[in-house]
């Protein structure tokens, strides 16, 4: 009997609960009160269940009724997505979003596009890889990610296609514990040269033989800016990282920045790009995300640490 169970008497079980009586939850379906009152009288047989009592004025949930309300909400809404779903890949939308974005990318920006698209849309997986330098190229070009978001590499093959978002400000940091800390106005390349610096790294090969930003031959080399940012904190070298993700260090005195002689006096900035196969560009939902990404920057608190385009650069 239970086999027998209809998706209409579920919806027709919910409307009567959040109405209150079952001519109300006619009127919410456009249908006769002895319409309610059978459909509801066959789910209960077909459960062996009674949903409602009926000795008073109104029905009123039984424990039973209570204890199953959250059970059909949870099939009818998943009934829901399924056909929102169904709907939208009939139109073209893609089974699932796969996205690469560079570490450098600042994440609050990030995380406020993603929300936003997870209201959008509930119904499609996003799939979110962080990378270094050429890893974000590679699975687009593989075609395994919709798009990527870069840095500013001189690597990028001639087949994708580049948008441009913000630019990052970037900064040279030290522990103030660290012996270049105590170093008075720039510091030369030949201090630099005494230290150790700690270099993002790349997990594949494509930006071998390319050098960003080193300025010592003394390198450890760290494929996550997380752990970066920790052995910064710990003294064990200097190196550059993102200002959006070190403000609250600055703030606090457990990093400070450093100038290097003979580097430009403004703060280094990283170029941040959208990049796709031109050949296949993104769907709706992928378009759709790549647009909050640019608007999502201007509401973040620390939009200091970043730079918009004044139009975007395709």
């Amino acid at each position: 009997m239970l086999d027998g169970i209809s998706l209409d008497q579920l919806r027709t079980f919910i409307a009567a609960a959040d109405t209150g009586s079952f001519s109300a939850a006619g009127r919410r379906l456009n249908r006769a009160q002895s319409v309610v009152s059978q459909t509801l009288a066959n789910l209960e047989a077909g459960l062996g269940l009674a949903l409602f009592d009926r000795s008073g004025r109104y029905p009123v949930l039984t424990a039973a009724g209570r204890a199953l309300l959250a059970d059909a909400r949870a099939v009818a809404g998943g009934m829901d997505l399924f056909k929102a779903r169904a709907k939208g890949l009939a139109g073209g939308l893609e089974p699932e979003l796969s996205v690469v974005v560079d570490v450098m990318f600042p994440i609050e920006v990030l995380t406020s596009a993603v929300a936003a698209f997870q209201a959008e849309f509930p119904a499609t997986p996003l799939r979110l890889y962080v990378e270094a330098l050429g890893a974000v190229i590679e699975p687009v070009l593989a075609g395994t990610c919709a798009f990527g978001i870069m840095g500013s590499l001189p690597l990028a093959p001639p087949e994708l296609t580049r948008e441009r978002l913000l630019t990052v400000r970037l900064g040279m940091l030290v522990s103030p514990l660290h012996p270049l800390a105590a170093h008075a106005g720039p510091i030369p390349a030949a201090v630099l040269a005494r230290h150790i610096q700690l270099v993002l790294t790349d997990r594949t090969r494509l930006s071998e033989g390319h050098e960003f930003g080193v300025f010592s031959p003394k390198t450890w080399r760290l494929a996550d800016l997380g752990a970066k940012h920790v052995f910064l904190r710990a003294g064990l070298g200097f190196g550059g990282m993102p200002l959006a993700a070190v403000r609250e260090d600055l703030a606090q005195g457990t990093l400070v920045e450093i100038a290097i002689e003979d580097a430009p006096a403004a703060r280094p900035l990283m170029p941040m790009s959208v990049i796709y196969r031109t050949d296949t560009p993104p769907g709706p939902a992928g378009r759709w995300l790549i647009e909050r990404l640019r608007e999502a920057p201007a509401a973040c608190p620390s939009g200091q640490d970043f730079v918009l385009p004044a139009v975007a650069v395709a």
